[in-house]
């Protein structure tokens, strides 16, 4: 009984990871366009993406050619604790 509520745990941690990946890729593409910084989504999708771009950035260079690939080694990052965890959770 225990096995299956880490597993369904573990299930609602990988769509959170899962749903973070996508607000990433929002975030990423609407930088493209230079939107409105007042607009309350773009507000919002920058309060919860700018703490990991940082956080990559304090790491590594990230901006090459003026192109910054921090969303990049951030979204391989998570994808490999997706896996990660997956195969942990499998294994129960």
């Amino acid at each position: 009984m225990i096995s299956e509520i880490i597993v369904g745990i573990g299930g609602i941690f990988l769509s959170l990871i899962n749903v973070y990946i996508w607000v990433i890729i929002i975030s990423s593409l609407l930088s493209f366009v230079n939107p409105d910084p007042y607009n309350p989504v773009v507000q919002f999708l920058n309060r919860v993406t700018n703490p990991a771009y940082n956080m990559v950035r304090k790491f590594m260079p990230t901006i090459f050619n003026g192109i910054d690939f921090a969303p990049l080694v951030i979204i391989i990052a998570l994808q490999v604790l997706m896996i990660v965890l997956s195969s942990v959770l499998r294994s129960l």
